[in-house]
């Protein structure tokens, strides 16, 4: 017998769904609302859809910012109005500020209400107008494909980034206009053939060049071919902040990434190159330190910068020369560049440094964070993704870990707290096969833990490492720099750990001591393997030891 409560064919919330499908959409992440429920109610006829039920929409609102980070198309979010849109406004921040392709959909009140105060009533034109790349409203329903259409051609074209659409709820159930007829293929700029002879002819006349590679849109064959360019030349590249991965960190001409925590030996290489290529990194707060590796004076004589949004190229630094280009085009152009010399010893010496700089550090607690990830990075596969939020225990992870594989890392240059669990659920949801692991602090992990009920319910087995100093270290370090011994609002009161995920229906262990990692990390990689539950490792640090090389007591000696 036929079901007559589904809604009919054509509507504007079934050529919503079409237009998903039509685009290569297999995974929407949502929490559900009654705002938009004819979209619920259309995607059950779209089983290739995937459906994530999120347990909060800031969860949702990241994993949908992560799959857009792996898979180099939006990643689709779909929440309720008011509240539900303000609780993912955190993801759409982190798409923008990470170049991440990504669609919000919010559902909204009527149409026929709009201005009066009504339940839940936002302006999303309004809230979302500064964070995301275009926020709007479907206010016609027969205009309901073009909208989508637009919004992923302008999440994909030029600098990455999000895009919010509201869904009045009056709107979704009348007559949705034509159907899709294909995918949007973004368009995608390359190097002006005069452009890349003269960066060539600088190039060759370079005696102590600098290759920065940095933003969104990578591909891997884009990756290899200007890793293995550079790596001939023996040219040594940076990375920028949280992009470790899109070179593997092994490369004998890799010279460490531009971040909070640097290393002062690729600092000073920066300083001094008297030739600075970067494509696609922003060169933004993070990876100039404060804006202060830099003065806008050199970055005339040596910059050229090459990325994808045109509204970036002399936006803070005045360049050399510039191009708007595709990140992955322009690798590959760069890559035919024959500049007639060689940079070896340049080369070595800079991976020499970084290697150093790698190397794990004295401690005064029992556990002893830099061996803890570079253990990590001795037995995970190449091909294992690993998730961060924003902490101090962050700056373990990316200072002694060495990613191998392109998207290996998922880590937001927005400094967003509580990232990187939900990241973590969205790349395994993606890659089952691959082993995924997330490093979270305790502050950082409390902000989205409830999605471990999504990784349980859904069977996707994430491991996360959960350290616990019992402060928000990052603040703490500040505090006790700027306020010494004048502990204010930093300490934390966290559960038994191991209790809290053994209550989700996840495996979890504690470990106390650097000694007893390498056996609480293989239980929970045998936890989480095919059959198995989400896995959590409980890690107790000393809030001591704040930052690597940096401890409480010696930043209150000043």
């Amino acid at each position: 017998m036929t079901d007559t409560r589904s809604q009919p064919a054509g509507t504007a919330a079934r050529r919503l769904v079409e237009t998903l499908a039509m685009n290569g959409v297999t995974r929407v992440f949502c929490v559900p609302g009654e705002s938009y429920l004819a979209v619920l109610d259309a995607l059950v006829d779209h089983p290739e859809i995937e459906v994530v039920t999120c347990r909060h929409e800031a969860g949702a609102a990241n994993m949908a910012e992560a799959y857009g980070k792996l898979t180099g198309r939006p990643g689709i979010c779909m929440v309720t109005r008011g509240p539900g849109a303000t609780h993912a406004s955190i993801g759409v921040h982190t798409a923008h500020q990470d170049s991440t392709p990504m669609i919000l959909f919010v559902g909204q009140i009527a149409l026929t209400d709009r201005g009066r105060g009504a339940f839940q009533e936002v302006d999303y034109r309004e809230v979302f107008g500064g964070l995301a790349k275009w926020a709007t409203e479907i206010e016609s329903p027969d205009r309901t494909v073009e909208i989508v259409e637009r919004a992923f051609a302008t999440s994909l074209q030029g600098r990455m980034g999000p895009v919010v659409i509201a869904l009045p709820e009056d709107l979704l159930h009348a007559p949705g206009g034509p159907a899709p007829l294909r995918a949007v293929a973004p368009a995608r700029a390359g190097l002006d053939p005069a452009f890349l002879a003269d960066l060539g002819e600088r190039l060759s006349k370079a005696e102590r060049p600098l290759l920065v590679l940095g933003g969104s849109g990578w591909t891997e064959a884009a990756a290899t071919a200007v890793g293995d360019w550079s790596e001939r030349l023996g040219l040594p590249v940076a990375l920028s902040f949280r992009r470790k991965d899109i070179l593997s960190n092994d490369r004998s001409n890799y010279a460490g990434d531009l971040g909070l925590g640097c290393n002062p030996e690729l600092m000073k290489r920066a300083r001094d190159a008297d030739l600075l290529i970067a494509v696609g990194a922003r060169l933004g707060e993070n990876p100039t330190q404060g804006y202060t590796l830099f003065t806008r004076e050199h970055t005339a004589k040596v910059l050229v910068h090459i990325h994808p949004g045109p509204e970036e190229l002399g936006r803070v630094w005045t360049p050399l020369t510039s191009a708007a280009a595709d990140n992955s085009l322009a690798a590959h152009a760069l890559a035919t560049l024959e500049p007639g010399r060689t940079w070896h010893e340049q080369a070595k010496a800079a991976h020499d440094h970084y290697q150093a700089f790698s190397t794990p550090v004295p401690v005064t607690g029992a556990v002893n964070m830099s061996e803890c990830m570079a253990h990590l990075g001795e037995v995970l596969p190449p091909t294992a993704m690993v998730t961060n939020g924003a902490g101090n225990f962050a700056a373990w992870l990316h200072r002694f870990y060495r990613h191998r594989a392109c998207r290996t890392q998922l880590a937001p240059t927005s400094g967003a707290m509580g990232y990187g669990y939900p990241a973590a659920v969205a790349a395994k949801s993606l890659h089952p096969d691959r082993e995924v692991i997330c490093v979270a602090g305790d502050g950082d992990f409390l902000m989205t833990s409830q999605e471990l009920a999504t990784a349980v319910q859904h069977g996707i087995n994430t491991i996360v490492i959960v350290v616990d100093n019992g402060t928000y270290g990052t603040i703490r370090m500040h505090q006790e720099g700027h306020y010494p011994r004048r502990v204010m609002a930093t300490d934390l009161r966290n559960p038994d750990f191991v209790k809290y995920a053994e209550a989700f229906g996840a495996f979890a262990v504690r470990c106390d001591s650097t000694e007893a990692f390498p056996a609480a990390l293989q239980a929970a990689r045998d936890a989480a393997g095919p059959g198995g539950v989400p896995a959590l490792i409980h890690l107790i640090t000393s809030a001591e030891d704040i930052a690597p090389n940096r401890t409480i007591t010696g930043l209150r000696k000043g």
